[in-house]
């Protein structure tokens, strides 16, 4: 019976990353390619900034892409502003002391309207959670939304839900100048919540840098970086 059970739950995660991996593609196909089929604001913000990229409005998301494997990694260390957010459950809290915390975290930003990269960013670490199996209790992921105005923890909570988020996945909001502040200090800040790029930052405690990790990794590639830095 656990054999079966065990049989299931694998052909179940290669399924999710071969989706993820086809929607992957058709995103990148949409981002690059396919303006015409893009968000009305997405599309009026990238025509506005064409000519910051030399008429590619979609230049920002090829960088982030055209690279092997779809990603880009690096090894940052950042200074966190001493600012206080709020969680999806409404708790106030402070980003220094969140991220203080000892142990591995997984983070990100993203906006709950936003309807390109955050489902695909979204979907990653839901599917990341999955294949750490019993791992995954000791890791913290943290989605802090660029979108604050909008974001407010009732629709973060339902966002959450939405995505099957468990205790130990955080969604925080908070002033807007304070989270751009943040994204300022992670390097996140593009100008506007539509000129956003894919970010995934991955520490294994708060006396050791991030690994950086630009455009869209699979599941098993975001596992594997984590084995990498040290856990079993």
């Amino acid at each position: 019976m656990l054999d079966r059970r065990d049989k299931l739950s694998k052909e179940r995660s290669h399924v999710l990353q071969r989706m993820q991996g086809l929607f992957s593609i058709l995103l990148v196909g949409l981002l690059v390619g396919m303006p015409g089929l893009g968000a009305a604001g997405h599309d009026q913000h990238h025509i506005a900034a064409a000519g910051q990229h030399g008429g590619d409005a979609h230049a920002h998301h090829r960088k982030a892409v055209a690279v092997e494997d779809g990603y880009t990694q690096s090894v940052r260390s950042y200074a966190v502003p001493d600012i206080t957010v709020t969680t999806q459950d409404g708790h106030a809290t402070s980003l220094v002391d969140l991220l203080d915390e000892d142990g591995p975290i997984l983070l990100n930003f993203i906006f709950t309207s936003c309807t390109t990269i955050c489902p695909v960013m979204t979907a990653t670490f839901s599917q990341v959670h999955h294949l750490l199996g019993e791992d995954a209790d000791g890791v913290r992921m943290i989605s802090i939304s660029i979108d604050p105005e909008y974001d407010t923890p009732a629709r973060l909570s339902k966002y959450a839900s939405r995505h099957g988020a468990g205790e130990s996945w955080s969604f925080l909001t908070g002033k807007q100048s304070e989270i751009v502040q943040i994204q300022r200090a992670f390097d996140a800040y593009r100008g506007s919540k539509m000129n956003h790029i894919p970010i995934m930052l991955m520490r294994r405690s708060q006396s050791e840098p991030w690994l950086r990790i630009e455009g869209f990794p699979t599941a098993s590639q975001v596992v594997k970086h984590y084995r990498e830095l040290g856990f079993q």
